[in-house]
């Protein structure tokens, strides 16, 4: 593992935080009824043929600053027919908070960025957002959004829905991290447009001396920007006795694109048993794992016996420790999954937990008949 110069340069791209990632569905309307019952998400705007959109039904979806879009179409369209045809249900975009659009659209396509929306302005009587969108990995792509003395829901365009009677939170806060799987030999490739292009730099790295399981192995490196408010780990395959889990996500995904996002909790142990109750499929953690957590991991303000009949995962780092779970996917194909994680000091990724997680996640694969 070998961690980049902390002091990082400063951006080059007025770029604040995550302002909201867009998922594409085959049928929104379901899959936001999952979220708000599950994960409790909040259905916060709407926007669909009631407000004036034709071609597609959009549900905005919050839980304190985390924002999820979930769009579908009701006609064929040009871009999200095929992306379903293709990926099935996924992320499609990670949308910055943006404070200059016009900027930060020029400087990435100057930087050699493809372009997929150039710099526009949409408005309704709560306000004017400037947006622009360009690519990146696979399908994914990256929104800026800037808000000009707008004060709607979400976005112009949006309805304000009534208060949820629904949603059950569960004490979700913030995106910590969005992660992306790419193909073989395809990682550095796509740090360097992060680190050339938006003038992020190399959080960490792992190999697959730190990744790996008798059967199978992986690389990451994380890539952040200067106030570490975005972070995105980028994953490729290693190689391995049998299929590893990216080769199975980039294999049914068809193609690179959003692996998970990790939403950050205050108290993780509340937050997982509402999920659970709630319903949330979390992978499985050996009872073994907590033989001799306390021995790694030092010292910790829960107990062993809370956080193992929960299945929570624990690794510190020289700053603190950090207690991280992960869901099975949330799809049917075996691609995107959520993460929730509480951050007690610790920056690190769960380097410490890779080895058991990765037989959890190899466990599932092999009931898939995908290992």
């Amino acid at each position: 593992m070998a961690y980049a110069n902390p002091e990082l340069a400063a951006d080059i791209l007025p770029l604040r935080a995550v302002h909201h990632i867009e998922l594409f569905c085959g049928n929104a309307k379901q899959s936001a009824y999952f979220y708000r019952m599950a994960f409790g998400f909040s259905l916060v705007a709407y926007r669909g043929p009631e407000t004036g959109e034709r071609n597609k039904v959009s549900y905005a979806l919050q839980q304190d600053k985390i924002r999820l879009v979930l769009t579908t179409p009701l006609v064929e369209d040009e871009v999200i027919t095929p992306f379903l045809a293709r990926h099935g249900d996924g992320a499609r975009d990670i949308a910055f908070e943006c404070t200059d659009t016009d900027l930060a659209y020029a400087m990435t396509i100057e930087r050699g960025a493809r372009s997929v929306e150039a710099p526009h302005v949409v408005e309704d009587p709560r306000g004017r957002v400037k947006l622009a969108s360009v690519a990146t990995y696979g399908d994914t792509i990256h929104t800026f959004v800037e808000l000009i003395g707008y004060d709607g829901p979400f976005l112009p365009g949006f309805e304000p829905c009534p208060p949820d009677a629904i949603a059950r939170p569960v004490g979700l806060k913030y995106i910590d991290h969005v992660v992306g799987n790419v193909g073989w030999d395809e990682m550095e490739k796509t740090v360097r447009f992060y680190n050339e292009v938006f003038g992020f730099s190399r959080f960490v790295s792992f190999d697959d001396t730190d990744i790996s399981t008798e059967y199978s192995a992986l690389r990451s490196t994380v890539v952040s920007n200067h106030n570490k408010w975005i972070k995105f780990p980028i994953n490729e395959p290693a190689e391995g006795k049998r299929k590893s889990q990216i080769e199975e996500y980039v294999k049914f995904n068809n193609g690179p694109g959003v692996q998970h996002i990790a939403m950050i909790t205050d108290d993780i142990l509340s937050t997982i048993r509402a999920m659970r109750a709630q319903g949330v499929e979390f992978l499985n953690t050996p009872a073994s794992y907590y033989e001799d957590l306390q021995d790694r991991v030092g010292p910790i303000d829960e107990a062993i016996a809370e956080l193992s009949p929960l299945g929570i995962l624990v690794d510190r780092d020289d700053k603190g420790y950090m207690l991280q779970l992960f869901t099975k996917p949330v799809e049917d194909r075996p691609t995107l999954f959520i993460e929730i994680i509480q951050r007690k000091g610790g920056e690190s990724f769960g380097k410490g937990n890779f080895k058991a997680l990765f037989e959890s996640i190899e466990r599932e694969q092999e009931l898939r008949g995908n290992l």
